[in-house]
Order: C-alpha cells, then structure tokens, then sequence
C-alpha cells in the first residue's frame, strides 16, 4: 500500500492516533515518509518495532516501543543494544516473558540500562499460555522495579489467530 492509499484509508476515522506496526516496519523502504506525512497530518506516531533496525533515524516526534527479544525466544541474539540510546521518555520498552530465567533477564536489563528512567514505559508481558498473569504480577510485585504489567490483548481479543489483527 502507498502512503497516499493508507492516508486515504485512515482519513475517515476519528482518532489522532497512529500506530506503525507489523512485521517490522524498519524494513520498510517509506516508513519515514509515512511518519512524515502522518505528523504532518496531526496524528501522534507510534512505532511498535523488534528493536534489531537501527532506529538513530527515527523522527524524534514518533513515540517507539521496542520489544527486547527474552532468551527463551530464541531471537535474543538480534537485540541491537546500540538503539537503547535512541530511546527517549517519550518511548516504552517491552519484554514478553516465558518463564523465570526471561523475567530475571528482563530485570537486569532494566537496570542495566536504567530504563525506567530512560523510557516513559517498560511493560512486561508473558507469552501467552507459558505463565499465567497471576504468576506474572507476583513476581512484579516482589522485584521492586516500577514496570507495569501489560497482557497481550491481541491474544485475548482475538484468540487462535496469531497474524493480520
């Protein structure tokens, strides 16, 4: 789609609001086009992004949520550090969590990088179905670091389907 054809297409709904997401939008050739032309438009610009394309490009004025990849994802190793300080308070970081070696990784990444003040945000996550949210929210509770806990409502809006929501 071209950003003419998605500016056309979200012209009519009310909202301020765009999110750029899926797949990785970093890989795509126009996304800072389209970040220009939605601001340009009074949207605020969110970009949900894996977080292993550079983001130093990035117009200030778009609000990032980098996802770090846990261990248990296999993906870890594609973590590129070096966008940590693109990161700014206007921005939140997210770990999904499968199990407790991911949470206790999640946390000494927060420190490490002292995100809590580097970002507006840091949300944890579980993969869904691995550990329960009560399990989850207890170990929040006793770690001390002011994350916040967010569900992946994808996956309860719209259960079994796990691509184009």
């Amino acid at each position: 789609m071209s950003i003419p054809e998605i500016l056309r297409e979200i012209a009519d709904w009310p909202t301020r609001l765009a999110l750029v997401t899926g797949g990785e939008p970093m890989l795509q050739m126009d996304v800072h086009e389209l970040f220009a032309a939605l601001i340009e438009r009074g949207y605020t610009v969110l970009l949900e992004t894996g977080g292993h394309e550079p983001l130093a490009d990035v117009d200030t004025r778009v609000n990032k949520i980098m996802d770090f990849k846990c261990p248990s994802s296999g993906m870890s190793d594609r973590n590129d550090y070096i966008n940590v300080d693109c990161l700014s308070r206007n921005d939140e970081v997210k770990f999904v969590i499968a199990d407790r070696n991911d949470f206790d990784w999640a946390c000494g990444l927060v420190r490490k990088y002292d995100l809590i003040t580097r970002v507006r945000t840091v949300l944890f996550s579980t993969v869904f179905g691995k550990i329960s949210f009560a399990e989850l929210a207890a170990w929040i509770l006793d770690c001390g670091l002011d994350v916040r806990m967010q569900p992946q409502l994808h996956k309860i809006i719209w259960p079994g389907i796990d691509r184009g929501v």
